[in-house]
């Protein structure tokens, strides 16, 4: 107990040993709910590493605990090892560079088992909104101005531009409900029907909800 004791808190063992207590702290703050899995993906890239396509904390956190473990285990073997002082300062900077680079090897042999529970999700677009119901927020629409706020999937709520046609939807545009449609006013509902890139906005048409026959309909 005394020689494990002695190798935990010795280098290397001891620096992935701190760090394997942040690691530990913070899946006991994902358990309570405190903090999400993903919580570093936008910080942190570790596709150049081979470790992608799982979340950064699962990749880390492996990483950190198969580091520990090997630090650990070739500071005990040094320990029974009859070499003198500077030797052994140079092996152990050699443990540690060697746990680190085995703990790399295999997180990246798991990772590539692990990628298919995680699959990529699409990055948010704004044609995703399209097809969408919204509700006016300027007092009206027209061809040149108009806001509505809108209902994204993850339950989020957004303002994006609108625009309402006059008479007949623009060359080359998905068509919409009707040639000749109800003027749009404040507290309205619409329905995104097409998206101009080039404008960066929404061709939204009227609504009524009263006759959406709805997901049985």
């Amino acid at each position: 107990m005394d020689e494990f004791v002695s190798a935990a808190i010795g280098f290397p063992a001891v620096i992935f040993g701190a760090a394997l207590v942040v690691i530990v702290c913070f899946w006991l703050l994902v358990l309570v709910g405190a903090a999400g899995h993903d919580s570093f993906d936008a910080d942190l890239d570790t596709g150049p590493a081979g470790l992608g396509g799982v979340p950064v904390s699962v990749s880390v956190s492996l990483l950190i605990v198969f580091a520990w473990f090997g630090s650990l285990t070739g500071t005990v073997l040094l320990g029974h090892s009859d070499t003198g002082s500077t030797t052994r300062a140079v092996l152990a900077v050699a443990v540690f560079a060697g746990s680190l680079l085995l703990a790399w090897g295999a997180v990246r042999l798991l990772v590539r088992r692990f990628r298919s529970w995680f699959p990529a999700q699409p990055p948010p677009s704004r044609l995703d909104f399209v097809g969408s119901v919204c509700t006016i927020r300027t007092g009206t629409v027209t061809a040149t101005f108009g806001q509505a706020e809108v209902l994204s999937r993850d339950g989020s709520t957004a303002i994006v531009q609108v625009r309402q046609a006059e008479s007949l939807p623009p060359p080359s545009r998905a068509p919409r409900p009707g040639a000749e449609d109800a003027p749009l006013v404040m507290g309205g509902t619409g329905l995104l029907y097409a998206y101009d890139a080039d404008g960066e906005f929404f061709w939204v048409s009227s609504y009524d909800t009263a006759l959406d026959p709805g997901p049985n309909g």
